[in-house]
Formats: C-alpha cells, structure tokens, sequence
C-alpha cells in the first residue's frame, strides 16, 4: 500500500509541476511590453477602439483579458493585461464571439492578424491589407490548447 501511494503521490507532483511549467514559460520567455510612447502614438490613429473584459461567457480565471484595444489599419494595440498563456494568436472576426464553439464554427470566416507575445500590452503590427470595416470583433485565442481568452466587439 505504501509503495502505491508513493507512487501515485510522485506521479502528482510531475503533473503538477508539468502543469506550472506549461503555465510559467510564457511568462519568463515573454518579451518587454511596447514602449509606452510608440503605444500611445498608434492608440491616436486608431480607427476602432473595443474593451476586452473578463465577464464573458468562456473568461474563466485562467483565460481572460482586461483593457482597451485600438485598431488602425497599420496596427492594433492593446492598453491593459491578459491572462499568461502560450501560442496566443489574434484574430478578427466578422461576428462577436465568447465562446470556444463560437470561435471555432467561424474560423474559417476570420483573419488572423498574428501572434501575441506580451500580456501585459501589446502591439500586433498588421502586414497584409485588411478592411477592418469587414469585422466587428478582435479576438485573442490559445492556438496550443484551442482555448478561447478574450474577445471585444469594436464596431
């Protein structure tokens, strides 16, 4: 019995610690945040601005984001912090989206803008033209783990 629970309470452990890292190294890794005056110059030009909050239906305490984002046709930038993750990926899409199901079912109909490196601010810089009239909603997704974060509906 006591080699058992020796066993079972090692093999916790590993998970555990398995588990942290996979939550940590996003957060050690993560670049320095945008200058503050770089983010503030864009935060003037932008053409769109939405609100990520932490109240929507797929936020839990693990995934949400909280601040103002602003839209350009050169960049979008973000004011606030999002819950450390990995492979953090931006998107917009056509419709308001809150959910994993929601996001999944028009993926297909999104553009992706690119990756997201920081989470406490960010610029996500836009290479390819996009109408941003076409979408209303700028939404941030874990990629690694098909989790949905945060979402703000800007028109």
């Amino acid at each position: 019995m006591s080699k058992a629970l020796l066993l079972l309470t090692h093999l916790g452990c590993i998970a555990a610690g398995f588990a942290l890292g996979i939550y940590a190294l996003p957060i050690l890794m993560a670049p320095e945040s945008p200058v503050v005056a770089d983010a503030a110059t864009l935060e003037r030009s932008a053409v769109y601005s939405g609100e990520f909050r932490r109240d929507l239906v797929d936020s839990d305490f693990l995934h949400w984001g909280d601040g103002q984002v602003y839209l350009s046709a050169d960049a979008v930038t973000f004011s606030g912090e999002l819950a450390p993750g990995p492979d953090y990926r931006l998107y917009l899409s056509p419709s308001f989206v809150e959910t994993e199901a929601a996001f999944e079912s028009l993926k297909p109909q999104m553009v992706e803008l690119g990756p997201v490196k920081t989470f406490k601010d960010f610029i996500v810089t836009i290479d390819e033209p996009v109408n941003l009239s076409d979408y209303n909603t700028v939404v941030v997704w874990c990629e690694s783990f098909g989790q949905f974060i945060t979402a703000a509906q800007y028109r």
